[in-house]
C-alpha cells in the first residue's frame, strides 16, 4: 500500500477548497452573475456615470496617497521595530495591530473627533488652514490608519531573517550606509514590499467603515465608491451595486496581477544578482 507524503493530504486540500469555495469563490461568482443580468447598455450606464466616475477618482485617489505614505513610513517603522530596542518597545509593537483589533467604525469616530475643527488635531491644523474632516485628506488618513499594518508587518519578519553578513561585506568594501541600503537591503525588501504594498492598497479600496463618518460623503466630492454601493443597496437596486462592485473587483485582480508580476521579478532579479 503507497502512502502518501503528507499525511491528511486528502482531508485538508478537501477543506482547504471547500473553505475557497464557500467564501471566496460563491460570493464572487453571485457578484459577477448579479452584474451580468444587466445588459451592457445598463451595465456600461451604471459603472460610468458621473457619481459613480466621481466615487473612483475619490477612492484610487486617496488609495494612492495613503498607500505611497505607508510605504515610506511603514517601511520606517519596521526598520526602527527590527533594529532598535528602547523604552515602551513592545507597546510600538503591539500598536500597529491595532487596526486590527480595532472595529473600522470606532477608528472612524475616533479620528473623526481628533481631526474636527475642535479636535486635539484639527484645530492645530486648522490654525494653519488645514482642513482634515470631511474632505479627501480625511478620506486618505482614515485609509492610512486602517491599511498600514499590512506593510509593516509583511516586511518586518524579512528584515528580522536578513544575514548581517551582507551588510558586514558591504562596509567593509568601503560602502556608506545609504548604499549598502539601496544596493543590498532594498532588493531583498523588494518582494515583501510589493506584498505589503499591494495588500494596502486592495485595503484602501474596500474600506468602509472608517471612512463614512471622517469622510463627510458628499457626492461628486467626498463618496467613496464602497459607500455609493452601500447606498444602491439601501434602494434595493442590487444590479447597480453589483455593476459598481464589480469595478473595484476587476481593479483588485488587475492590481494584483500586476503585483505578483512584479514579485516574480523582482525575485529572479535577486537570485541572479
Amino acid at each position: 500500500m503507497r502512502r502518501n507524503i503528507l499525511p491528511g493530504l486528502r482531508l485538508s486540500l478537501g477543506v482547504t477548497l471547500f473553505y475557497v469555495g464557500l467564501i471566496v469563490v460563491l460570493p464572487i461568482v453571485a457578484l459577477i452573475l448579479k452584474a451580468a443580468s444587466l445588459g451592457p447598455e445598463d451595465y456600461w450606464r451604471i459603472v460610468s456615470s458621473a457619481r459613480a466616475l466621481a466615487s473612483y477618482r475619490v477612492t484610487v485617489l486617496a488609495a494612492l496617497g495613503a498607500t505611497v505614505f505607508n510605504l515610506f513610513f511603514g517601511l520606517a517603522l519596521a526598520w526602527v521595530l527590527v533594529r532598535y530596542r528602547f523604552p515602551g518597545w513592545r507597546l510600538v509593537d503591539a500598536m500597529v495591530d491595532l487596526p486590527f483589533a480595532l472595529p473600522t467604525a470606532v477608528a472612524g469616530i475616533s479620528l473623526t473627533a481628533l481631526f474636527s475643527a475642535n479636535g486635539w488635531f484639527g484645530s492645530v491644523l486648522g490654525n494653519l488652514g488645514i482642513t482634515v474632516a470631511y474632505t479627501p485628506l480625511g478620506i486618505m488618513i482614515a485609509m492610512c490608519f486602517t491599511s498600514l499594518p499590512f506593510i509593516v508587518r509583511t516586511v518586518q519578519p524579512v528584515l528580522e531573517d536578513l544575514d548581517p553578513a551582507l551588510e558586514e561585506a558591504a562596509q567593509s568594501l568601503g560602502g556608506s550606509d545609504w548604499a549598502i541600503f539601496r544596493k543590498v537591503i532594498l532588493p531583498l525588501l523588494t518582494p515583501a514590499l510589493l506584498a505589503g504594498v499591494s495588500l494596502s492598497f486592495a485595503r484602501c479600496l474596500g474600506e468602509f467603515g472608517a471612512i463614512i463618518f471622517i469622510a463627510g460623503n458628499k457626492p461628486m466630492s467626498t463618496e467613496i465608491t464602497a459607500l455609493l454601493i452601500f447606498i444602491r443597496l439601501e434602494e434595493y437596486d442590487y444590479p447597480a451595486a453589483a455593476a459598481i462592485a464589480s469595478v473595484l473587483l476587476l481593479t483588485a485582480f488587475v492590481m494584483l496581477g500586476v503585483t505578483n508580476w512584479l514579485q516574480a521579478r523582482a525575485l529572479r532579479y535577486t537570485v541572479k544578482g
